[in-house]
Order: C-alpha cells, then structure tokens, then sequence
C-alpha cells in the first residue's frame, strides 16, 4: 500500500471519529504529496526515498514551530504542533536512539578514517546516506561532533 493510500485510509478513519488535529496533519501530508507528485520534474509517482524526506520536511517544520512558540511563550501554539508531529511520525520508520546513531556514526567515522573536525564533511555526507529516515540530521551531526571533536 502506497502512503498516498494509508493517508486517505488514516484520513477518512480521522472524519469519522471527527478528529481534527489528524485531520489537519494528514491533508498537509497529502496536499506535500500532490506538490511533489505535480513537480516539473516528477514522473507522477514517489520513491519510498522521496515520501520518507517528504514526511520527515513536514515533521521538521512542525518541531521547529512549535520550538519557536515555546520560546515566546506561546504553549497554545505549540501544542498542536506538536501534536501534529504525533500524527504524522507514525506514518516514518522507527528512529534510531541516541545512543544507536553515537555507534553508526562512530563506525563511519571509523569507515571514513576521519580523525578531525575537518572530516566533518565527508562523515556528514555518508551518516546522512546510511541514516536516512532511520535518524534526523540534527542528531546525525550532534553525534558527529561530539565524536570528532
């Protein structure tokens, strides 16, 4: 079943039961979906790839908004942000700990050869290739840092 399918499937199950914070979460993905789909460039259908960078875009945005409201203080704001992020992260694939992207970088790194903070690059770009939907950038590269540094 495509993700295009499990969202209208999640999406009818969310009118339903009149959920509306679903609701929302799951038209924002589908509306990214069609976009994509709808590019220039796209041939019609999405890679597995594609729609796991798409949600993890959507995911991203939400944590950073609601980060933003949390710092003006704006707890009603960022609830349903968060709470959008709930929806949306169960359609991605599980997230490595912590602890497991510290031992996949640190094997890379290891892979790489890298001895400094001038190999972050090369490190970076081969984490964030292997890592992939499994792990976000942020972590990837917290975890690069303290490593290299």
């Amino acid at each position: 079943m495509s993700l295009q399918e499990k969202i209208m499937d999640k999406m009818k199950e969310a009118m339903k039961t009149k959920d509306k914070v679903a609701l929302e979460s799951l038209r924002a993905v589908k509306s990214e979906i069609l976009l994509a789909q709808t590019k220039s460039a796209a041939s019609g259908e999405l890679t597995e790839d594609e729609e796991i960078k798409l949600l993890q875009k959507l995911v991203k945005q939400r944590r950073d908004s609601a980060a933003i409201y949390k710092e003006q203080g704006r707890n009603d704001l960022a609830e349903p942000e968060l709470a959008q992020v709930e929806v949306i992260s169960q359609f991605l694939p599980a997230q490595m700990s912590e602890d497991d992207v510290k031992n996949a970088v640190a094997e890379i790194i290891k892979t790489v050869g890298a001895t400094s903070m001038k190999d972050m690059g090369n490190v970076m770009a081969l984490a964030s290739k292997e890592l992939a939907g499994k792990a976000d950038g942020k972590a990837i590269s917290t975890a690069a840092k303290q490593l290299l540094g």
